[in-house]
């Protein structure tokens, strides 16, 4: 097992509270006035895990381009899931499985955000491509709050073949792409669907594109020509549970 530093208050919280079992050691800020900061190392010695006061250049060092907030923890990184493991995800949740298929998102703050989105949509999983895209970095943990240890996360090595074994196990797809005339809004969203979102700047590959069932935007009176992909994806997350009554 691989290991990881968890930056910032917000990422070590949901650590703590979400995966406990996977944190080694937390390290804070020496005479940390922070309310926040002193609680989670309250949080930490409860739960029996070493916590070490240090230096503010130590967090920085450790916590490199992430802002450390004061604390920061040592994290034995779970292996992500392949696309042998869609399956169960899958008949575990039956008709209302809710997949999203992010094609090649490089920004780490959206994919963190994607990934926030994702758990507070409570979907079924999150399906990347294993070699095309930014993994679990402790800026994407940052920017997800918490959620990246909430939602099961799926290295696709081929995302063309694991999207059809989505549609091999009667989910639905569709992609978003603004060169269509079909709006999100006129899809059907309830069953098991998965939604299937592009990379920042040339949006999904033409194979990604040809693999879903269908096509659709979302639509834009204002005028601009296209949403950040974090943006985007929490739209049509929640578009989704509208038409599910708002919940899974």
């Amino acid at each position: 097992m691989s290991e990881s530093w968890i930056v910032g208050i917000n990422p070590v919280e949901g650590a703590l509270a979400n995966d406990p079992d996977r944190v080694r050691e937390v390290l804070i800020e020496q005479n940390s006035k922070n309310a926040r900061v002193n609680e989670i190392a309250a949080q930490a010695r409860k739960l029996g895990l070493p916590v070490k006061p240090v230096g503010k250049e130590q967090l920085e060092k450790l916590g490199g381009e992430a802002r450390h907030q004061g604390v920061i923890a040592r994290y034995e990184t779970p292996p992500l899931r392949g696309e042998n493991d869609l399956p169960a995800l899958l008949d575990a949740a039956g008709s209302d499985a809710l997949v999203l298929v992010l094609d090649g998102v490089t920004d780490p703050h959206n994919l963190g955000a994607c990934l926030r989105s994702a758990a507070a949509a409570n979907v079924t999983a999150v399906v990347v491509p294993k070699d095309r895209a930014v993994g679990i970095t402790p800026t994407v943990r940052r920017a997800s709050a918490g959620g990246a240890d909430l939602v099961p996360v799926i290295a696709a090595t081929n995302l063309a073949r694991a999207m059809r074994l989505l549609k091999d196990a009667g989910v639905w797809i569709t992609g978003l792409d603004g060169d269509t005339d079909q709006s999100i809004y006129d899809i059907d969203l309830k069953g098991p669907v998965a939604l299937v979102m592009g990379s920042e700047g040339d949006g999904m590959r033409r194979l990604t594109r040809d693999t879903c069932d269908f096509v659709a935007k979302i639509p834009m009176p204002g005028g601009m020509e296209s949403l950040n992909v974090s943006v985007a994806t929490g739209i049509v997350l929640f578009e989704a549970l509208r038409q599910r009554g708002g919940k899974r």
